[in-house]
């Protein structure tokens, strides 16, 4: 436990990569909650079609709403969206006790609309409204279109979390449309001090990649395993002077939130690596990490904190990428492939959801 509440002194938000109907009947994120200090949750299709599809806990409900007419995504409105309305409930206290920061569970908009901004808004507006809890955040992918969605969405006073991001590029314009969001509100002469955000940089997916390329280039190379924790340590860097700027300085003390940096995709998937890796090298104040149960235990067992470990390896992780790109790495066409390639297999699992509830309505 110690790790864990370390994690949390040195300013990083706990929240669980994961969600299902069998985690909330079972009392097993309440647990979490208690004893693990997770103050948050992150769903996707990958995480949703994994819990519904694996349990029978949903198969009364499909029956039912498939019996009274419901069609498939209908279906999967439902039982996606009653699951994180429960999540939502449970972190109640955690939400009012950290004034809105913590205590959040976000749920994605359909991920075949990642390259259709009206359809993503309607679709923000309508998990919103369907939700209906002040903690909740709607998950928007960083796509070119989803930036004017980011920025509409926080307008209209609805929390958003930015998934999908892999490139500093990127994050610098996530950033802007979120507050373009809050200076439009305030434009309108609307409050902005309830709305939230954070922005989920990709970290494991990174490494695994390029260490593909390296492999193929320079076997043995001693930048294995570097390319994503120097990522997210600019990406960080980036924030920073977005943090200090006047523009956000001027929103602070309008009552608003600075968008926070959320550490995704944190799962090692080499299994050479440190399993907790990216969670102790990447722990500065103000960010969230998100991760799943797996993660969770591995820096409970025996992830050692050393503080902060970004900003002060913010210049050595430049050279990082420098060196990169002299071996031959395009981290721009690197991040740009990841990003394609997460919608599509966020589409995969979600036509691969679609058919199993279909199969289950029968």
């Amino acid at each position: 436990m110690s790790s864990l509440q370390d994690l949390s002194d040195a300013g990083v938000s706990i929240w669980l990569d994961d969600l299902s109907r069998e985690r909330l009947e079972s009392g097993s994120l309440a647990e979490l909650i208690s004893n693990s200090n997770v103050v948050g949750v992150t769903t996707n299709p990958s995480i949703f079609s994994a819990a519904i599809s694996g349990s029978d806990k949903y198969l009364a409900d499909i029956k039912r709403l498939a019996s009274a007419g419901a069609s498939v995504n209908e279906i999967v409105n439902v039982l996606t969206t009653d699951d994180v309305r429960a999540a939502c409930d449970l972190f109640a206290p955690t939400f009012e006790a950290t004034l809105g920061v913590d205590g959040r569970v976000s749920i994605e908009v359909e991920p075949a609309l990642a390259t259709n901004t009206e359809g993503t808004i309607a679709s923000g507006l309508a998990l919103h409204a369907l939700v209906n809890r002040p903690n909740l955040l709607i998950k928007v992918p960083a796509t070119l279109e989803g930036l004017p969605a980011i920025e509409e969405l926080t307008a209209r006073g609805i929390s958003v979390n930015v998934t999908l991001i892999f490139s500093v590029e990127r994050y610098r314009a996530v950033m802007d449309s979120y507050l373009r969001g809050l200076e439009r509100r305030i434009g309108n002469g609307l409050s902005i001090s309830e709305i939230h955000s954070v922005a989920s940089f990709f970290i494991s997916r990174i490494d695994a990649e390029i260490d593909k390329q390296l492999d193929g280039i320079q076997p043995g190379s001693p930048l294995r395993g570097a390319a994503a924790i120097a990522n997210a340590h600019l990406a960080y860097e980036a924030y920073l002077k977005v943090l200090h700027s006047t523009r956000v300085q001027e929103l602070i003390k309008r009552g608003g939130n600075m968008q926070r940096p959320l550490w995704a995709s944190t799962g090692v998937k080499d299994k050479a690596y440190d399993t907790t890796r990216y969670v102790v090298e990447l722990v500065a104040a103000n960010c969230v990490n998100t991760m799943p149960e797996g993660t969770l235990n591995e820096l409970r067992a025996h992830g050692v904190m050393r503080g902060d470990t970004v900003t002060s390896q913010i210049e050595s992780s430049k050279a990082t990428i420098s060196a990169l790109e002299e071996a031959g790495i395009d981290l721009a066409a690197v991040t740009s492939h990841l990003e394609s390639d997460g919608v599509k297999k966020f589409i995969g699992a979600w036509q691969e959801l679609l058919a199993n509830i279909a199969a289950a309505a029968k």
